[in-house]
């Protein structure tokens, strides 16, 4: 068995975290916000929070380097590496990222958006190498709850790209 097929097969549920939201948005503007630095900066994070991009080359092999500024002062530095972009229904990264005194939280993320009559599916699934990794990053980032919040907030932000595109109509 190759060690894909073996990723893929693997129980995963005590380690993982998935996230669905269906926005009322075609799949291809989702796709943009998600993949444009310029957009991301405006509502990636949970609540309260600014993103500094320092780069970001969403291609396979291409990595995505940005800090999350809390609400508190802290800094949350992440990366991610891209190993797969199917534009524009999948992608799928290695993210590693925290505060400067702990050692990150590594994890698979895959983003699949699904196309649904105008509206778009969009599910993350973050897997975790342990339940106890899982439970760390839950517990010291609220990675599920500031999750919620991150895509709460991409639904607030793509009725402003809408309405741009429609304005330069």
């Amino acid at each position: 068995m190759t060690q894909e097929a073996a990723r893929i097969t693997q129980d995963t549920s005590d380690r993982e975290v998935i996230l669905t939201r269906v926005f009322d948005a075609p799949r291809e503007l989702v796709w943009e916000a998600f993949t444009d630095p310029k957009q991301v900066v405006k509502w990636w994070g949970p609540n309260g929070f600014t993103t500094t991009n320092h780069e970001m080359d969403v291609r396979p092999g291409g990595v995505w380097h940005h800090t999350m500024h809390g609400p508190d002062g802290t800094d949350y530095y992440n990366e991610c590496k891209f190993l797969e972009v199917v534009k524009p229904a999948r992608i799928v990264y290695v993210q590693t990222g925290g505060k400067a005194d702990d050692s990150g939280m590594p994890c698979e993320v895959t983003w699949t958006f699904e196309a649904q009559a105008g509206k778009t599916k969009l599910t993350g699934r973050m897997v975790f190498p342990s339940a106890a990794v899982l439970e760390h990053v839950a517990k010291t980032y609220g990675v599920i709850e500031g999750g919620k919040q991150t895509l709460a907030r991409l639904a607030q932000h793509l009725p402003t790209v809408a309405n741009a595109g429609r304005a330069r109509t």
